[in-house]
This record gives C-alpha cells, sequence and structure tokens, in this order.
C-alpha cells in the first residue's frame, strides 16, 4: 500500500477517499476493469473514540471532551470491544458491537431530544435504526444530557449511545466517517490497510499492507465548494413516489430552471444525496415544539 500511496500522491492527488454514498457509487463503477481487490486510502492509524453523528452543528452545547466511562473502561476486552452502552448508572462501557442491546436515538426534530428504542439489536443496526427513524444514535456532550439518557435506560439494564472506536483514518488526512465493511469486517490486527474486493460488490476488508495488489487514485484539479441542502417537498397525489428515479430527475430539472430563472445557476451542479439506506426522502415526523440545535 505505502508504494501505491507514493505513486498516487506523485501522479494525481492520494489513494481514493470514500466520503458519502455517491462516491461508493462512483467506486464501483469500476468493477467491469477490476475483478479483485484494490487498495484504497484508509488504514489503520490509532485507537480513538468518535460519535456517530458527525455533524456538529447539530449539537447543543458543541463537542466536548465529556466522558462517563465506568471504573477500568474502555478495556477493549480482547481486543474486540468497538461500541459504547450506558448503564442505568449512567456510567459508560464499551462492549461487543453485535451484542443485543437496547438503544437510545437522539431526534432534531422533537417532541423529544432523545428517544429509547425498546428493540434490542446490535449497534450498527441501531444506529441505521436511528438514522432512519430519529436523526442518529445519542450523542452526549455534558452530564445534563447524560442524566437525561439515563433516565431512559431500564434499572439494572444498558443501552447502546452513539460512542464508537475509530482506528481508521484517509491516506489524504480527511476525517470522513463513511464504511462499506463486507460482512465480520474489520478483523482485528490481521490487516492494517484497506482494499474494495470488486468480486464482493466494492465491499471493503483489511489486509496486510505488504500485500501487492491493483489500487485505486483519485484526482482533484478543480477546486470545488460542496453544499448539502436540505429540501422539503409535499407531494400532489398520495400515489406519487418521490423516491422515483423519474420523479427526483423531474425535480432536478425543475430546481435548475428556479436557478436559471435568477440567473445563479452558472457552474452549478446539483444531485441528490442518499441516505444511510439508500433513500433519498422520508415522510416528515412532526414539527418539533424545540427549537432545532442548528439553530441555537
Amino acid at each position: 500500500m505505502t508504494e501505491a500511496q507514493l505513486h498516487c500522491r506523485e501522479n494525481y492527488m492520494d489513494l481514493a477517499t470514500i466520503r458519502d454514498l455517491e462516491d461508493l457509487d462512483t467506486l464501483k463503477t469500476l468493477k467491469s476493469t477490476i475483478q479483485s481487490r484494490a487498495w484504497i486510502g484508509l488504514y489503520h492509524y490509532a485507537d480513538s473514540w468518535r460519535w456517530s453523528l458527525s455533524n456538529t452543528s447539530l449539537y447543543i452545547t458543541g463537542p466536548t471532551e465529556f466522558s462517563r466511562w465506568n471504573t477500568g473502561e474502555p478495556n477493549n476486552y480482547n481486543n474486540a470491544q468497538h461500541c459504547s452502552a450506558m448503564h442505568s448508572a449512567g456510567f459508560w462501557s464499551d462492549t461487543y458491537c453485535a451484542h443485543p442491546f437496547n438503544s437510545v436515538c437522539y431526534d432534531v426534530r422533537g417532541p423529544d431530544t432523545f428517544v429509547f428504542i425498546t428493540t434490542r439489536m446490535p449497534w450498527t443496526e441501531a444506529q441505521s435504526y436511528c438514522r432512519e427513524h430519529h436523526t442518529d444514535l445519542a450523542t452526549v456532550t455534558d452530564m445534563e444530557e447524560n442524566e437525561m439518557v439515563q433516565n431512559l435506560v431500564p434499572s439494572g439494564g444498558f443501552a447502546w449511545i452513539g460512542l464508537f472506536r475509530d482506528p481508521w483514518k484517509w491516506s489524504d488526512g480527511s476525517d470522513f466517517p463513511f464504511r462499506n465493511w463486507n460482512h465480520s469486517q474489520p478483523e482485528g490486527s490481521f490487516g492494517k490497510c484497506v482494499a474494495a474486493d470488486f468480486s464482493a460488490d466494492g465491499l471493503w476488508e483489511t489486509l496486510d499492507c505488504n500485500v501487492k495488489s491493483a489500487f485505486i487514485c483519485y484526482n482533484d484539479l478543480v477546486s470545488v465548494s460542496k453544499r448539502v441542502v436540505k429540501v422539503r417537498a409535499e407531494k400532489s397525489s398520495s400515489s406519487l413516489d418521490l423516491n422515483d428515479p423519474a420523479v427526483m430527475e423531474d425535480l432536478l430539472k425543475k430546481l435548475i430552471q428556479k436557478l436559471e430563472d435568477q440567473g445563479l445557476n452558472d457552474g452549478i451542479k446539483l444531485s441528490w444525496k442518499k441516505q444511510s439506506d439508500g433513500k433519498v426522502f422520508h415522510k416528515e415526523e412532526k414539527e418539533s415544539k424545540k427549537k432545532r440545535r442548528d439553530e441555537l
């Protein structure tokens, strides 16, 4: 991987960084030319903890160094405890991500900031559920929020929160949290670098960094500003499917026309951003009675 990294930096920008589902779709287009594995820019750096909710503008008080680990935690038992859960006493423990726990979601839309989920599921499934039905798994930035979450956890029980151990870093130094691991990956210390396996639909796996493999570079010679804007759409018919590709394409054309009418379309490209479940539009929950966090 080191040689691949050097080649990419000398001739392009760096080894490929996959920021989101849109980048992943671009990566998958290489499937016809790459039949096996190819290095991307992700590699094992150092163990560190981060919150599932990466949009810091949604935090009430902003991201802090607040923590509430139980005595002796985190201990990363068997080098395999990468997800965190809160006990009903309010203390955190690291544990196996595959363990089925209840979970606590954070919801920017309200009416409750934190929502307890009674269904037991592994951490990754809890994360997907919270992102689909609320905003994300709970982020806890101070003692007040810790107590709010603690009050939801049944006595003697545990519930997932959004803190997870992330030892991975992109070659270009960026901090994008998006991952596309294959089943049972990543595997402990057996591999410290990451390749996309195109025989498995481009899913990622760890490999020994000294293995010789194909590799993917990225090139970005043009300075581009990218902005994500949330759109609310009201259906003209109850039978209309906003996630229908034809409907989304028509909506884009209308948005582009509005920009042209205002003389604002010069050099602007529009596209829909898929969410964690692959959909663009979701039915809006009832309006929050509290202020949205990004207004604070």
